[in-house]
């Protein structure tokens, strides 16, 4: 049908289906025959005079001899799953708007190409450029507002040199998985995943789970500073980060089983939420240990500093 890219899943249950198409408006040599269509079915309800209107790139309007004619023909309409609308809301409109999209091209080509097949168009959606833009630009600044929050407090908490590693972990995290969700769309079936908006919450999730890990190992790191003041900073920071080991490997073990539940059973709907969690425990878990650390201590070798608490 020339729609590009088509994704098709199940939806809803066994008899719904969900199509994905590339293609946001019914082509200009295609649009009449859709629209031939729509008069078809309305003089299937009513023979009666009408005629177009006004007509746009996505919607034509039919106007009737009475209010009446408008109404029946408005109901009728939406009854076969087309998206009709009145134009005024007034006792004297004779004007109705059906809308043109691409589930009207797919309708036509159904019911001339699969016989006796009776469905109807639950929801048609258009997601535009602009809307995209948004949503990155949203999710961008979500994740960035985040980090900046979380190096501050961390700053506080225990030293600049400790939240700027932790920072640059988490900004790990959040990139390998996002490289995750590219490298595998198209490669492996059934993980064509888009970033949605449950997506972006998993990876402000991914944020906030991660730095729990980062933050138990420069606690046990600050406490090996305190105790034994003497001792090299390689030393501290390994019987620190080993001391902490079993806790955080088990940790995520348990917390990795039910993401896996999720992303086997939890449907289309929280696929790319369980699939951003997966990746991100499994980088995020190593990324504690040897990025936020590792970067604090070769940091401070470098700058000969000292730790101290």
């Amino acid at each position: 049908m020339g729609l590009g890219n088509v994704e098709i899943k199940t939806f809803g249950g066994e008899s719904g289906v969900l199509l994905r198409t590339d293609l946001q408006e019914i082509p200009k040599n295609v649009f009449p025959k859709v629209t031939a269509g729509i008069e078809k079915a309305i003089d299937g309800i009513l023979t009666t005079n009408k005629k177009v209107a006004e007509t746009t790139n996505n919607s034509v309007v039919f106007e009737f001899d009475s209010s009446s004619y408008a109404n029946l023909v408005y109901e009728k309409l939406n009854e076969q799953g087309f998206q009709a609308s009145l134009v005024e809301q007034s006792l004297d409109n004779k004007k109705i708007s059906v809308r043109v999209g691409i589930s009207d091209w797919i309708k036509e080509n159904f019911s001339a190409d699969i016989k006796n097949n009776n469905f109807n168009i639950v929801r048609e959606t258009v997601v535009g450029p602009k809307i995209g833009g948004e949503l990155k630009r949203d999710a961008l600044v979500a994740v960035g507002l985040s980090l900046l929050v979380i190096m501050i407090y961390l700053g506080f908490r225990f030293k600049f040199t400790f939240s700027i590693g932790a920072v640059i972990a988490l900004f790990h995290d959040v990139v390998i998985t996002l490289g995750m969700f590219a490298w595998l769309y198209n490669l492996i079936p059934g993980l064509n995943l888009e970033i949605s908006v449950s997506v972006v919450a998993a990876f402000l999730t991914l944020v906030g789970y991660s730095i729990n890990d980062t933050v138990i190992i420069f606690d046990r790191i600050r406490e090996n500073f305190k105790i034994h003041k003497t001792a090299e900073i390689q030393e501290n920071m390994n019987n620190a980060i080993n001391k902490t080991l079993r806790r955080t490997i088990m940790t995520s073990f348990t917390t990795l089983i039910s993401v896996i539940v999720l992303l086997i059973f939890g449907g289309e709907v929280l696929m790319g939420f369980a699939f951003c969690l997966f990746f991100g425990i499994v980088y995020g878990t190593y990324s504690s240990v040897f990025v936020a650390s590792a970067f604090v201590l070769d940091y401070t070798l470098k700058k000969g500093d000292k730790i101290s608490f």
